[in-house]
């Protein structure tokens, strides 16, 4: 229940990054974003009074980096209009490479569970794969262009959560903390430094706020997730995130719901019955 919180989380807020992406610059929009998870985070560190390890710290940190340039790769991938292309790639390797490290450090997810993990996947594909990106009209260079952002931001996004699984229990929610406080910092000093034109439109404001405050309330939801259950179980329902964005392009934007876009809300479905079930 904590990984499908944070996916609804994740996908509320990136559907409001993603259109706040359209009216300011990705550095604006990131840079708000990241600040605003402050406002989630500290109060949930003040109510658990725990108290901030050295490890924990620095798998935050060293998730905060990863997760930041993924977040700006995946906002720019968004305002260029290739929502179609990055989000299932993006989704799919930021599952992909947690399975990965897990089963390598031991985990031994049982048949149903690898049977969950296997429509997961296949769910973040089908969903994804809906937009109009994809004509006789796109050139190649462009798909190539896009297919190489959503690689990258999903590797970044991997290797957050990644970091994230390795933070010592000890350590409540102090590496949220460490990350975020790292991401805002590599940020002002990356636009400050080289005096970037930021372009912002009226509403942006009022959307990348609400995206961060998303963002951070799902990270926080990931980490006592991970800390409960399997990483590559948590991290497929995680990255069930690309359902809860088409459903409000869908409900928002009075999208179409095609044919491929209801089969992988079947899988993601059949999905989280076999991960709950294993």
């Amino acid at each position: 229940m904590l990984a499908l919180c944070a996916a609804a989380a994740f996908g509320t807020g990136d559907f409001l990054g993603g259109l706040a992406s359209r009216r300011a610059s990705v550095w604006v929009v990131t840079l708000l974003s990241q600040a605003a998870g402050f406002a989630v985070v500290v109060p949930a560190v003040v109510v658990q009074a725990s108290r901030p390890t050295g490890a924990g710290l620095a798998w935050g940190a060293l998730g905060g980096i990863a997760g930041c340039a993924a977040l700006l790769i995946f906002f720019r991938a968004l305002s260029e209009g290739v929502m179609s292309i990055t989000a299932p790639v993006t989704a799919v390797v930021a599952a992909g490479l947690p399975i990965t490290v897990g089963v390598a450090l031991g985990e031994r997810p049982d048949a149903r569970a690898w049977l969950g993990i296997a429509a997961g996947l296949a769910a973040i594909i089908v969903i994804g794969s809906s937009g109009h990106d994809g004509g006789a009209g796109v050139r190649r260079s462009a798909h190539l262009g896009a297919i190489g952002l959503a690689l990258a931001a999903g590797a970044g996004f991997g290797v957050f959560f990644v970091c994230l699984s390795r933070t010592p229990h000890a350590s409540g929610l102090w590496p949220l903390v460490a990350a975020r406080a790292t991401s805002v910092g590599l940020l002002t000093v990356t636009v400050l430094a080289s005096r970037r034109r930021l372009r912002s439109e009226p509403g942006t404001l009022r959307l990348a706020l609400p995206s961060g405050l998303l963002d951070m309330t799902a990270n926080v939801l990931f980490l006592l997730a991970v800390r409960q259950g399997a990483l590559a179980l948590v991290a497929v329902l995680v990255s069930l995130y690309p359902a809860v964005t088409v459903s409000l392009a869908l409900t928002l934007l009075r999208e179409r719901l095609r044919a491929q876009q209801v089969a992988g809300i079947l899988l993601a479905l059949i999905a989280v019955a076999l991960i709950a079930a294993s």
